[in-house]
């Protein structure tokens, strides 16, 4: 058997194909009792001395960043560990300071003169200034403050958008198990043609992946965050006796290679290309199982292996939408459950406006150059109707978003279409009518796809048409109507 886990590079980092993942201090710490950090650091050296000595934690993930930093400290520069951290910053304006900002309280919680890789989160793309941070992270990591920039939660679409304006993304950090299997679709398509790589959590859905929950009767309750969400993502796909039978099929391919439930459904998404490493918890000072985990690269699933597997997956239901949704629109898939109560408190991008003289009529302005300029407004609402006029992708004043890439740029008229819908009292469900104007028309397969996306289960009356020139480097302009109920 190894002795420590595979290896695998990361824009020439040399990194652990096994992840520490440090969110369960915050599960930990929720009690309002903060961690040692000296003792924390002396678990995170032990996990390190192993050879697992790449971890993974965030800004919210409690004590993490700081019981890493007593780690780093401990070592050499050039010889240490390699400390993995995220920033989830809720919308607003993304300014320079913003963003230097969060930059520097990671820097300072870990104590490094350089974030290995920084990973940004990002709540609802409706807010565009998601661009904005992370262009921003592009300079400083060009000054020399951040090695690598990864993303997470980031569905096909939106990691699509983000290469295609032009941001050297290294990473995205998704759920990908044996019970969510979003990612293997795709965004590893994806990803493979961009040199992207995937980090795995939910790997062991919270532990439940495991012998321990063959055969056992359903929880009634369950007393950690961790696997209170993904029970969630059990029911979802199907409930517990479908779980049940993938659980069948692991501990088969289990007992065929002499390891255990876990190792098959680690070593399953290891095996995924686009997959750089899975992410497995570290509950500091409760329970280790770095032995059992080497295990995962002892063995290779074969084509029988996979067959079995597949054939337990066609008994459950695929997680909706793509990855990252369950923490954007229902169902809610999260430790804390229905996130739309902090989603509707979120800060619009927008904000509507009365019309002077005219009651029961406003209207949006989204802060183009060219709305004064023609007079015209981004959103006009006139009592139950919204109407948006022709929208291009062009963020803030006047840049062009993703020039040349009609997929991309329609992604972000659909989150300005949509923004401008809420900030009038309207959602995407209130959509009756769009209308997709196209530079070339036999680019309208990328075009629709987007559209897909969005309006795929709501299916407003839609149109198609090859406009010819555009203004500047944009290949499409939509516009849209709803009507509120």
């Amino acid at each position: 058997m190894p002795t420590i886990p595979e290896r695998t590079t990361l824009t020439g980092l040399d990194i652990s194909r096994l992840l520490c993942g440090l969110w369960q201090v915050a599960d930990i710490e929720k009690g309002g009792t903060t961690l040692d950090p000296e003792r924390g650091a002396d678990t995170l050296q032990a996990y390190a001395t192993a050879g697992f000595d790449t971890f993974d934690m965030a800004d919210h993930y409690g004590s993490a960043e700081v019981i890493t930093g007593r780690l780093l400290a401990r070592y050499p520069e050039g010889k240490r560990p390699l400390a993995f951290t995220k920033w989830c910053p809720e919308p607003g304006p993304m300014t320079a300071d913003v963003v230097r900002k969060g930059v520097q309280e990671r820097l300072d919680r870990l104590g490094v003169a350089k974030i290995d890789l920084l990973q940004f989160h990002w709540w609802s793309f409706e807010h565009p200034a998601w661009l904005d941070a992370l262009h921003e992270m592009a300079r400083l990591r060009q000054e020399g403050l951040i090695g690598a920039i990864g993303v997470t939660n980031f569905d096909a679409a939106h990691l699509g958008l983000a290469l295609a304006d032009g941001i050297p993304l290294a990473s995205n950090q998704v759920s990908f198990s044996l019970v969510d299997r979003r990612a293997a679709g795709a965004l590893s398509e994806l990803c493979m043609r961009n040199g992207v790589r995937l980090f795995a959590y939910g790997t062991l859905c919270g532990g439940f992946l495991s012998d321990k929950w063959l055969g056992a009767p359903e929880p009634a309750s369950i007393p950690d965050w961790s696997r209170s969400k993904y029970k969630r993502f059990i029911d979802t796909a199907g409930g517990w006796e479908a779980f049940q039978g993938v659980l069948g099929a692991a501990e088969e391919v289990a007992r065929k290679h002499k390891v255990s439930i876990s190792n098959v459904a680690t070593r399953w998404v290891l095996d995924h290309p686009s997959v750089a490493a899975a992410i497995i918890g570290a509950r500091l000072g409760e329970s280790e199982h770095r032995d059992d985990n080497l295990k995962v690269f002892s063995f290779a699933l074969d084509e029988e292996d996979q067959a079995r597997l597949e054939t337990a997956f066609a008994g459950t239901q695929p997680i909706p939408g793509d990855c990252g949704d369950e923490y954007r629109r229902p169902p809610f898939l999260t430790a804390s459950g229905d996130l739309s109560h902090h989603l509707d408190a979120l800060p619009s991008i927008y904000v509507a406006a009365s019309v002077p003289g005219r009651p029961g009529r406003s209207r949006v302005s989204s802060g183009s150059i060219w709305e004064p300029v023609a007079g015209f407004s981004r959103a006009v609402r006139v009592k139950d109707t919204i109407r948006v006029s022709g929208t291009t992708a062009t963020h803030g004043a006047d840049r062009c978003v993703a020039p040349g890439d009609v997929g991309a740029q329609t992604t972000y008229i659909l989150d300005k279409i949509l923004a401008s819908i809420a900030a009038l009292g309207g959602r995407a469900e209130d959509v009756v009518r769009t209308r997709i104007y196209l530079r070339d028309a036999s680019l309208w397969e990328p075009a629709s796809r987007a559209h897909g996306r969005v309006f795929g289960e709501i299916k407003p009356a839609n149109t198609m048409i090859a406009a010819g020139d555009l203004i500047g480097d944009y290949e499409v302009e939509i516009e849209a109507e709803a009507v509120v109920d």
